[in-house]
């Protein structure tokens, strides 16, 4: 009798044992990934506030200094479709493990540049590594929690690192630049990276054999990401040259070709195209995504703008900058926490409801920006209601985006959520940035004949709050694209 207890004793603590190895194991995993994500999209905002010391440092004129952002940004968003197709196709480790060595070894590059054309080509390459690697971490996060709670909180946590990431950039940039120098903000991913790499490649299982017979639509990657860089370039060039001028409109219209050309290539041509257009078949992921395209819009440009705006009106330090963007750092977490743990009980319509509301109300409050205006007025507390506005919105669209999709489209969905973010942040960008400089060269030339240090702050505060202004009312018309997703859909073949 004392033995069989003593068995069942040993059967007992053997389970609950190899319970705890296989949380200890997600947990492992949960880490890996989020880690990755926080790097991956920290490197989108970090640079912000460095700009001006990369500015003075490698002689960049105002224009061309918005490609230390975008030619991350557009190449980020261009590929992530090819990123999330490669993983379906080649498997999640292989292709974690292969976009966490390009992404590493582009920041040493970039860190390590010496001229502009060497730091643009090394940002490039790294958003090239951002877009493999992105995806695979939310279908290694799908694939390894299967239960509805499990895989809520782990969403929950990979959607706050996310959106922590983004808001803490700047933060990390600012400490990094006033300490060390600005080649830090790269030169810090290389001992994060390297570490990851290290665990991955003993925790994440090995994949199956791929498929040697399966194409990627190399082809289509190209395309979207010319014809985005090329849109993007026309937006940017309108500082130069009117936005009606030959010029800007050939540009785009050039652009425009291109993009027509990649949805007649994925609809015609291509054998394994990055987007089977089944799947747009789907309301949700369509509303949901672009309730994502228009608040990253916003969020981007918003940073930027503040970054400048606390450095260039406000004298602060870079440090002192990175710290103010602290409130919106802990806001976008609080959001993106509260969000995925009621999103299971409430859903997640009403948070793309809400979230864009808040967003829009912080927005309007940052249009009173002005060089008598304090952080403590303009920023502090709009900037922080904006930013819990966008962590409300990233659970619910990470878990809308695959609602009604088949699973083995699950790496495609991811695919597309973050380049709706992406893209929507780098033409949010472009464009808002583009309209706040045009806005500020008219002020200057109607309002001010004398050229001084405190019409230029008044001249540069004026096209902020137009963008400002523009950015709240975009943000409203994403609670009108949220009204649009449906309760429940069937799954999509």
């Amino acid at each position: 009798m004392l033995e069989q207890n003593s068995l069942e004793a040993a059967s007992q603590t053997g389970n609950i044992n190899l319970k705890e190895t296989k949380l200890n194991h997600k947990s492992m995993i949960l880490a890996i990934i989020c880690l990755a994500q926080f790097m991956v999209v920290l490197d989108v905002s970090v640079v912000n506030v460095a700009l001006p010391a990369i500015h003075r440092a490698l002689g960049f004129s105002a224009s061309n200094l918005s490609w230390v952002v975008n030619s991350y940004t557009i190449t980020f968003a261009g590929f992530l479709l090819l990123g999330g197709r490669a993983q379906d196709i080649f498997g999640h480790r292989r292709i974690f493990l292969l976009g966490l060595f390009i992404f590493t070894a582009s920041s040493f590059l970039g860190g390590a540049s010496q001229n502009q054309i060497e730091l643009i080509s090394a940002r490039t390459l790294q958003g090239f590594g951002g877009a493999i690697l992105s995806p695979a971490t939310l279908t290694i996060l799908i694939s390894t929690f299967r239960d509805d709670k499990e895989r809520s909180r782990a969403l929950g946590l990979w959607s706050a690192v996310a959106a922590g990431g983004g808001a803490a950039g700047a933060l990390v940039g600012g400490t990094l630049t006033d300490l060390i120098s600005w080649r830090w903000i790269l030169f810090v991913n290389i001992p994060i990276g390297i570490v990851a790499f290290v665990l991955a490649s003993r925790i994440l299982v090995k994949d199956s054999a791929f498929k040697k017979d399966v194409n990627l639509d190399l082809v289509g990657a190209i395309l979207i990401t010319s014809g985005l860089s090329l849109f993007i370039y026309g937006i940017v060039e309108t500082y130069s040259h009117p936005w009606a001028s030959t010029f800007t409109l050939s540009v785009i219209i050039c652009s425009v070709l291109i993009l027509l050309a990649f949805v007649i290539h994925e609809a015609k041509f291509a054998k394994n195209p990055l987007i089977p257009f089944g799947i747009l078949k789907s309301r949700s992921l369509i509303a949901s995504n672009g309730v994502m395209f228009i608040m990253s819009a916003a969020g981007f440009s918003m940073w930027f703008f503040v970054s400048l705006y606390m450095q260039n009106v406000l004298d602060f330090s870079p440090l002192k900058a990175g710290l103010a963007f602290i409130p919106q750092t802990v806001a976008i977490a609080i959001g993106a926490t509260v969000s995925s743990r009621l999103l299971v009980k409430v859903g997640a319509k009403p948070f793309l409801i809400i979230g864009p509301i808040l967003a829009s109300i912080g927005l309007f409050f940052m249009t009173q920006v002005s060089p008598t205006e304090s952080y403590q007025s303009v920023i502090l507390i709009p900037g922080s209601l904006m930013t819990l506005g966008l962590g409300f919105t990233f659970a619910p669209v990470a878990s809308l985006a695959t609602q009604g999709i088949l699973p083995k489209y699950a790496g495609l969905a991811s695919g597309v959520v973050n380049t709706s973010r992406q893209i929507g942040g780098a033409i949010g960008l472009a464009t808002l940035a583009a309209i706040a400089a045009n806005s500020s060269k008219l002020y200057l030339t109607n309002y001010h004949k004398r050229v001084t240090l405190q019409t230029i702050n008044m001249s540069q505060t004026h096209g902020w709050s137009v963008a400002f202004l523009i950015s709240a009312i975009l943000v409203l018309l994403g609670t009108l694209v949220a009204l649009t997703i449906p309760k429940m859909e069937k799954r999509t073949n």
